[in-house]
């Protein structure tokens, strides 16, 4: 392996930035090749021809070459226009644009006018006359019909959240405090002062012997008490009686903190969700050093805790009744199988494996409010009118989530749904709410297989959508008729946009897009604003009518990207011949591919990050430089292919949790069947096959060269994991439990406890200042090589860069040692 040492020039490769392309392609032409395992004609086309081979440093440039993208795109109040932002070259900030639907060009708002503009996030009153919204941590009021803003507060202390009562007054969040904004008068009162900390002693008639000889022999002491306790009690009643006074403090105990607070639609129920103080994300013993401190010196920047010492102890929530001042705690005993022992078949079988025993016994189980990792609702959903309230509850040991009603009168739940998963409760597919004007409850629930919508009335559960596809990003109507929703119906890889009639389940289509695409719902529920790919074209923004065309909006992809000739990989099913269903995978060919050709091609796959990530779809990938260096390798012969592999979102449950206690097993025998399948059907030589990713990627590279050493002969690991044990508590525990519950998990899926079986050549590539995978972990994998006399492996370290890179000079020269490690061990 000491070629990747060498100083030699890519000889394939220029190193000018191209400034601008032009190319012609003929996409007529197809090549027709057998699948031969599963017996099916699979027709290809024609790669495109470029004029210009492409270089590293035109795809690792600062991305703006490709043009200022539209991003964060949302609707104006009115619905006659929309809101994005675009950020210029080299700048750290992005400017917000203004574009009215029915014209060709927006326009940047001044600083000065940014406040004024219509807000993204933003509450409307019940008859949608007024918004209100929060612009840099202050509060704003519209009227609607004049479009007359009104500031409210100016203070240098952020609000959290804001909300229109039902009498139209404006609730908000400050600290641990809530406030309501009477509108009319501009009062703000105080509705709930939350300390955390113990109840101040008051004036207490003496108790012991001592006590009670001290007052009844000094007439002095008794006479202090006495008008002690007369003071204090007219304090109270003063308080009690007089209108102008707040409400009283609240002392929740000095033991936890307040993780988040939800008050109801007429303000008179609080709800509090609390976790003991001491928990911290951060690990005190530990550091991530920056050896590039700005001062000349290692700077030691905080570091999140490992999943092996995370030990989250859950949250409780708390019923404040604040017209009568009474706490409640809400208990858990309504959620059904709340003190299971869902572990006890893992924990029996790590037992096992140690010599011992375990007996299982029920014992209550640690909750929090839903966390999922997508949504921007909170788990906590008051009726709009009236005081009933739902909240989303999962176990912290991951296997259950439950919507679950609260008793406001006993501070009792009661179970509405329940999703158990003996793997685990996916993090996202976890929307729900309220109809609005109703009873009923909409929710997305896995249960079925896949991610679908279902509707609950009056004990009754309907599920609105069904299929072996994945329902997503819900939007309720402005008028609660229709609930809108993304799904990918026709092919795992391409998503539209559809509605079903909340009355009779009738279902429609609303958008006829190849690709991939979000939407947003106007507010006048009359118009889809999309942001929408195809495979070879980024996201622009497009303005669709309910039942109406598609238009474009938006331009902004550069001609010299929209011009150039790029190979659109195509999308196939590879069958699996490990029991699993057919696998999803891009594929790129070789300029000028000919099957008939004497010598075979080199082949590369590339391993997405994230695992928990869907790429093998039809919309432009967000591995945008990968895709152009896989439009680069094509150029230079090889074949490419991206594989959804087990794991992948986007086809349902059973795939999602193949790889649960078992990281990195099943997704290899994937891609030895993706190996496979390219010397089948795509004329590839399977001895010269290489892998690459990056993350979890990463990860994949180091398992299928430790386990499988004859599949590739070489592979590049990029900001890869290499112990689960030393990775964040909040993914990993989801797959593997926690080491101190399941061992065998981990170091059945921990690269580091397979690095012996490495055979073939490894580049490990690592950013120092990476606070998602550690640096550290490629350091303990390094010196676990070098103690196995490992010779074939190198390593490139990136000081200043954290997890996903940031400077194009980093990308370059990590691609540039791929791009060298594949040339030299592949052809």
């Amino acid at each position: 392996m000491t070629r990747l040492l060498r100083n030699a020039a890519l000889s394939a490769l220029s190193l000018a930035i191209i400034s601008g392309c032009s190319a012609t392609a003929s996409n007529s032409d197809t090549s027709t090749v057998t699948n031969q395992s599963a017996s099916v004609m699979v027709p290809f086309a024609m790669p495109p021809q470029a004029e210009q081979t492409l270089t590293l440093n035109q795809i690792m440039a600062n991305p703006d070459w490709m043009g200022l993208l539209a991003k964060n795109a949302y609707w104006s109040d009115d619905s006659q226009s929309v809101y994005f932002s675009r950020q210029e070259h080299q700048s750290p900030i992005a400017d917000v644009y203004h574009q009215e639907i029915n014209q060709a060009q927006a326009s940047i708002i001044q600083l000065n006018q940014l406040h004024l503009a219509d807000q993204k996030h933003g509450v409307f009153n019940t008859d949608k006359t007024q918004k209100a919204y929060l612009y840099k941590g202050n509060i704003f009021v519209k009227q609607l019909d004049s479009g007359e803003v009104k500031q409210f507060t100016r203070q240098n202390t952020s609000i959290d959240e804001v909300k229109f009562l039902i009498s139209g007054d404006i609730a908000y969040m400050q600290g641990n405090s809530v406030f309501k904004l009477h509108l009319k008068s501009g009062m703000t009162e105080q509705l709930a002062d939350i300390q955390m900390a113990k109840a101040p002693k008051g004036v207490k008639d003496p108790e012991s012997y001592i006590a009670k000889q001290q007052h009844r022999l000094i007439a002095y002491v008794a006479l202090q008490h006495d008008k002690s306790k007369t003071r204090a009690e007219y304090a109270e009643e003063l308080a009690a009686k007089d209108p102008t006074f707040a409400a009283k403090t609240w002392y929740l105990g000095d033991s936890e903190k307040v993780n988040e607070m939800s008050l109801s639609a007429d303000g008179r129920y609080l709800v509090v969700a609390l976790s003991d103080k001491n928990y911290s994300w951060r690990a005190d013993h530990d550091i991530m050093p920056n050896y590039l401190g700005k001062d000349g010196y290692v700077d030691a920047v905080p570091a999140r805790a490992r999943v092996a010492e995370d030990s989250y102890p859950g949250e409780r929530l708390v019923l404040l009744d604040l017209a009568e001042h009474v706490k409640k705690d809400i208990t858990i005993e309504g959620l059904t199988g709340f003190d299971e022992d869902v572990l006890a078949s893992v924990k029996a079988e790590n037992a096992k494996a140690q010599g011992n025993s375990y007996k299982s016994k029920p014992e209550p189980r640690l909750l929090q409010l839903m966390q999922d990792w997508g949504w921007n609702q909170s788990a906590i959903r008051w009726h709009d009118t009236e005081n009933k309230l739902l909240v989303m509850m999962e176990a912290v040991d991951n296997k259950d989530r439950w919507i679950a009603s609260v008793d406001l009168e006993n501070g009792k739940l009661t179970t509405e749904h329940r999703l158990h998963d003996d793997a685990w409760i996916n993090y996202t597919f976890n929307q729900f709410g309220w109809v609005t004007g109703t009873d009923k409850f909409y929710y997305l629930s896995e249960e079925s297989g896949f991610s679908q919508l279902y509707l609950k009335s009056n004990g009754k559960t309907t599920a609105l959508t069904n299929g072996e596809y994945v329902v997503d990003q819900v939007t309720l109507s402005p008028d609660a008729s229709h609930l809108y929703y993304r799904a990918n119906k026709d092919h795992p890889g391409t998503y539209n946009v559809y509605r079903v009639d909340v009355a009779t389940g009738k279902t429609e289509q609303l958008t006829q897009w190849t690709g991939t695409l979000d939407y947003e719902l106007s507010p006048d529920g009359q118009s889809l604003l999309l942001t929408a790919s195809t495979a070879i074209n980024p996201n622009e923004l497009y303005v669709q009518a309910i039942g109406g065309e598609l238009k474009q909006l938006t331009q902004y992809t550069s001609k010299a990207f929209s011009n150039y000739a790029w190979q659109a990989p195509q999308v196939v099913k590879v069958p699996s011949s490990h029991g699993a269903k057919d696998i999803y995978a891009r594929v790129y060919l070789p300029q000028g591919y000919d099957a008939s050709n004497a010598d075979k091609y080199p082949a590369v796959i590339f391993n997405h990050g994230a695992g928990y990530l869907q790429n093998a779809h039809n919309g432009f990938s967000g591995y945008f430089r990968e895709f152009m260096f896989h439009n680069l390798l094509t150029q230079q012969g090889y074949v490419v292919m991206d594989m959804d592999y087990r794991g992948s979102k986007g086809y349902g449950r059973d795939w999602r949790t193949a790889v649960y206690r078992n990281m990195g097993h099943p997704e290899v025998e994937d891609l030895k069947d993706g190996v496979n399948w390219m010397a089948k059907n795509t004329h590839v030589d399977a001895a010269k096959v290489g892998t690459y990713g990056g993350s979890y990627g990463g990860f994949l590279t180091f398992m299928a060269l430790f386990n499988e050493p004859e599949l590739f002969q070489a592979g590049a690991a990029l900001r890869p994991v290499t112990d689960w044990a030393h990775y964040n508590a909040p993914y990993t525990s989801n797959i593997l439990n926690t080491p101190d519950v399941d061992p065998i998990a981990y170091e059945r899926s921990s690269p580091i406890e397979h690095a012996q079986g490495l055979e073939k050549p490894l580049l490990i590539m690592s950013g120092v200042l990476d606070d998602n995978v550690f640096f550290q972990d490629s350091v303990r994998l390094v010196q676990r090589l070098i103690e196995l006399e490992k010779p074939m492996f190198e390593t490139a370290i990136y000081p200043v860069e954290p997890h996903g890179f940031r400077q194009p000079s980093s990308w370059l020269d990590e691609y540039r040692r791929i791009y060298k490690l594949f040339e030299q061990e592949l052809k």
